[in-house]
């Protein structure tokens, strides 16, 4: 209690980190895990990248990988940076233009997927800011703080922060915001990731100040700040619809938004943006950056990239393997924690069963529908909604393909001659659909006899928690705890979540993950996961046959670029154009 005293007169360090240094030192943890949690509970990059170089002169032990495993490609071992700096010489001017779905939008704190935020973010920003790493640091906050228990987090507002209005960014627009997540009425999923957390419970201690008064300890409160739809909204001026008054503390200003056609910005010139460029003056260096809605078929993307119509795409296995042959374009790739989930709605026959749904699981020919589905671009998933690249990931083999005793647990299960089942997926993702064939090819030995419905993609919104089975597209999140709670856990009267697509509960999976939420020794939180995985293993309700690679595809006048495992673009207000 001395050191903690001590350190506290000096400036505040939670409790936990002197432990996690010294896992660290004894390599019981690697530099990228130091990193994460170090930042996670409040501590500066330049904090923890001091810590890291005085090490660099004591012997540690080099530490077996655990996450990412040893077939996963290589990750930078670059120290990130809260604000990351460019080139010392940059130049200003020029217009980015990138492809980009430009869907309908209202509310963003009820953005359902990333092409929703992925424009808006160059407008209106998050408090906190996960970077390609999986690092999370501060973004219009200037620091947080939690208490010992995990319960109560003090959120530091940065200051100087100003709105395109002129208006002061503070505590006032952080409570307005997040009375919208808690709010049932809106609809937002920030809720769930917020469930231990009521507007009365979120605080103002001064203008710029709030503290978070949590149910339950929660380890991830700076990874959830950071889920899409949680960008900071003004409370001066939101009345519901973003787009009737699109004021943000983002480098660029919305001018144009035409839905299914383009989006587009303009930089800033009031010269009250927060961060300034290298140069010393505020950012962007460009001066604008366009959306451009070329639909959702990726060799449309990449023509367009090879005819100049556009300068950056973001892009997943069919449209890699065309711009990977390309010349005169700049590839950025990086390892992800997207899949496609098959999941079946455990609520109807004869998916009630467990031993019929591990039937299924043991018909994935798994490395070949990852090669013929993806292109062998990726990893090999086991069934569980953990990925290699997060942290609390457990190393665990996955079901081998064995017909036979999926035949065998049918029997068991009541169904000796087989099942006939309906398998309904988006006709515009490709992997998905190969990924049904395939599955259907290796079912049939089983016994399962699988019909695929190929819709368009829109129609399988209307139906993809409804249907009997479905291939839905997950995202990357930096912690598998955020994505657990938002999909495979019920409410306290036992109705599945909104994002629960499979209507999936089991008590003893909620009970441990509830654990794991609130559990910061890495340690205990990973040996909490390897229980977590098991039971989502052996009777849950998804197939996960891999995990995504994706890329960043540009031209490499543009200066600055750097995939983000979540597509996330936050990052061009540091991009210029050497032309």
């Amino acid at each position: 209690m001395e050191i903690i005293r001590r350190q506290k007169k000096q400036g505040y360090e939670h409790p936990y980190v002197p432990e996690l240094k010294e896992l660290y030192r004894q390599g019981r943890i690697s530099r990228r895990t130091f990193l994460r949690n170090a930042a996670l509970l409040g501590v500066s990059v330049a904090s923890a990248s001091a810590f890291l170089a005085a090490c660099t002169t004591q012997a540690v032990p080099t530490v077996a990988p655990t996450s990412p495993p040893p077939t996963m490609p290589p990750t930078p071992t670059a120290v990130p940076t809260a604000t990351p700096v460019p080139a010392p010489v940059v130049k200003r001017g020029g217009v980015m233009r990138f492809a980009q779905r430009v869907p309908g939008i209202d509310h963003p704190a009820r953005f359902s997927w990333g092409d929703e935020s992925e424009i808006c973010r160059f407008s209106i920003q998050y408090l906190t800011y996960t970077d390609r790493n999986n690092i999370t640091v501060p973004y219009l906050l200037e620091k947080w703080e939690a208490s010992e228990d995990l319960k109560t987090w003090t959120l530091f507002m940065r200051q100087g922060v100003k709105w395109t209005t002129g208006e002061t960014f503070g505590a006032d627009d952080v409570i307005f915001t997040m009375n919208e997540w808690l709010n049932p009425d809106v609809g937002s999923s920030m809720l769930g990731l917020f469930s231990n957390l009521s507007a009365a419970n979120v605080e103002k201690v001064d203008d710029y100040t709030v503290k978070l008064y949590l149910d339950s300890p929660t380890v991830a409160v700076p990874e959830n700040l950071y889920h899409y739809p949680g960008h900071v909204l003004d409370h001066r001026t939101f009345e519901g619809n973003w787009l009737d008054n699109p004021v943000g503390t983002g480098p660029f200003i919305m001018k144009e938004w035409s839905v299914g056609e383009r989006a587009v910005l303009e930089a800033r010139k009031d010269g009250l943006y927060w961060e300034n460029g290298a140069d010393g003056k505020p950012l962007p260096y460009l001066d604008g950056i366009t959306a451009i809605d070329l639909g959702g078929d990726e060799t449309a993307r990449v023509s367009a990239l090879r005819d100049g119509t556009i300068d950056m795409i973001v892009l997943m296995g069919v449209g890699y393997q065309v711009a990977k042959e390309l010349t005169g374009v700049t590839i950025d790739p990086v390892t992800t924690a997207m899949a496609p989930v098959l999941r079946v709605r455990v609520d109807v026959e004869p998916w009630t069963d467990p031993r019929v749904r591990k039937a299924l699981k043991l018909c994935q020919q798994r490395q070949k529908i990852l090669d013929l589905a993806y292109f062998g671009e990726g990893m090999i998933g086991g069934d569980f909604h953990v990925a290699p690249v997060q942290p609390e990931y457990c190393p665990m083999d996955p079901f081998p393909y064995d017909p036979e005793q999926a035949k065998a647990l049918l029997a068991e299960a009541g169904y000796p001659n087989g099942i006939d089942t309906t398998l309904t997926v988006g006709t515009g993702w490709a992997d998905y659909v190969s990924f049904a064939e395939i599955l259907k090819e290796g079912a049939a030995p089983a016994g399962i006899r699988i019909n695929i419905n190929a819709i368009p993609n829109d129609s399988y919104w209307d139906v993809w928690t409804t249907c009997e089975m479905g291939i839905t597209g997950w995202g990357h999140r930096p912690l598998a705890i955020m994505t657990l709670p938002l999909a495979y856990v019920c409410d306290a009267e036992g109705v599945p979540v909104s994002w629960n697509e499979s209507g999936w509960c089991d008590e003893e999976f909620s009970q441990l993950l509830d654990q794991a939420v609130g559990t910061l020794d890495i340690e205990e939180r990973r040996d909490l996961m390897c229980q977590i995985q098991t039971i989502q293993k052996e009777r849950g309700s998804v197939l996960i046959p891999f995990w995504k690679n994706q890329w960043f595809v540009f031209n490499p006048k543009f200066k600055g670029i750097q995939a983000h495992p979540a597509q996330y673009m936050d990052e061009l207000r540091f991009v210029w154009l050497d032309a």
